[in-house]
């Protein structure tokens, strides 16, 4: 069954909706507009999904219209792609995207930008309009994204229940033996098989040292009868992504990797803790951090221990705000949604991450996914 039959794409309502919200800040801040890339930006405001390239394609909103910036030969492309209804205006291939950008601002007022435009497009715009003239954007866009809707936190937990019912069939398929590219070959015909957008986002299948390695290693492994695993993997559905990691070891009495367990489950369960509506993102990875403290890792960035931000945001961005980072005084708040995943190192020897992800609801904290229940044990 399509996934289309359990939960709906984003309807046009809400993308105008979406529109709405970023022109009363454009009027707020008394821009004369915002340009939109070729980015997740893009999809999110307007429905159009387009890959970067060397060739502006982007849209123009202003308080009273949105403009689609094309290249005059994709014009009938963009035409058949899904949108918010807009003028398209053309630009030919002798012809600059930036000064045509320029002409529909006017003499006056600031343009605010993407933040996830490149930097030679900045200069483009630069040499056309003036440096003045031009502003971040990336506050404004991404303070309205990283409020996730309904509609958007059902479609995460629709890919997280698939990914992690993937993770059951990658748990059941592991035997001494087996490859790891076996394994993450493996992980991206059961994405594609439950419907995922495009197969796994990525896969990272790690054994033994290699797990100390937070993005896996280079090269092919071939799982041992002893060594810990690791796997980290995840999808989209309708452009919103998965992102969940077990580690584990098919067999118990390993009492140091036992114990370390135990330490990052703690530690995951601490930063859930911390997770209250009006709580700086930084006491969350400071939580993570004192759990291991108390347990003479780290401290710090230091190994044995955490060496990176305990979580990230996650929408149409794998990667997004608000990161649960040290130094973040973001106030958390419904409809955020970030991941868990205080990773312990042990140099050379092994890594523990488990990730699942939050949501944020008037009440607290919500699992979009339950915690894994021990060290050979990595579901609930």
């Amino acid at each position: 069954m399509s996934w289309q039959h359990s939960v709906p794409r984003i309807t046009e309502d809400e993308r105008q909706l979406r529109l709405s919200k970023l022109r009363q800040g454009i009027e707020g801040e008394g821009l004369a507009g915002v340009l939109l890339g070729p980015t997740e930006s893009l999809r999110y405001f307007t429905g159009l999904v387009w890959h970067p390239s060397e060739r502006f394609l982007g849209a123009l909103v202003t308080p009273s219209a949105i403009s689609y910036i094309v290249p005059g030969f994709e014009r009938s492309r963009v035409e058949t792609l899904p949108h918010l209804p807009g003028e398209i205006l053309l630009w030919e291939e002798e012809e600059s995207s930036a000064a045509l950008i320029s002409r529909l601002v006017g003499q006056g007022g600031r343009l605010a930008l993407d933040d996830g435009l490149p930097l030679y497009f900045y200069h483009a715009l630069a040499a056309a309009m003036g440096a003045e003239r031009l502003a971040d954007g990336g506050r404004l866009i991404r303070g309205l994204r990283r409020i996730k809707s309904a509609a958007e936190i059902a479609l995460i937990q629709y890919a997280m229940n698939l990914t992690l019912d993937v993770h059951k069939q990658v748990h059941a398929l592991l035997k001494p033996g087996i490859r790891s590219s076996e394994v993450v070959d493996f992980i991206d015909r059961q994405h594609r098989q439950a419907g995922a957008d495009d197969g796994s986002t990525f896969a990272i299948v790690s054994f033994g040292a290699a797990t100390s390695l937070p993005h896996g290693a280079d090269g092919d492994q071939v799982l041992g009868p002893s060594d810990v695993i690791l796997v980290d993997t995840g999808c989209r559905i309708d452009g919103y992504h998965s992102d969940i990691t077990r580690t584990y070891m098919l067999e118990g009495g390993d009492r140091e990797f036992e114990r370390a367990w135990r330490i990052e489950r703690e530690a995951q369960q601490a930063v859930f803790d911390a997770a209250r509506i009006g709580a700086a993102c930084a006491s969350l990875d400071d939580a993570a951090r004192k759990v291991l403290a108390k347990h003479s890792l780290g401290p710090d960035y230091r190994l044995p221990g955490l060496p990176h931000r305990a979580g990230h945001g996650l929408g149409l961005e794998i990667h997004e705000e608000p990161y649960i980072v040290r130094g973040n005084d973001t106030a958390l708040a419904a409809g955020m949604c970030f991941s868990n995943e205080p990773m312990i190192v042990f140099p050379e020897k092994f890594g523990i991450r488990l990730e699942d992800h939050i949501t944020m609801t008037e009440d607290g904290p919500r699992w979009f996914t339950d915690p894994a229940a021990g060290p050979t044990e990595p579901f609930a």
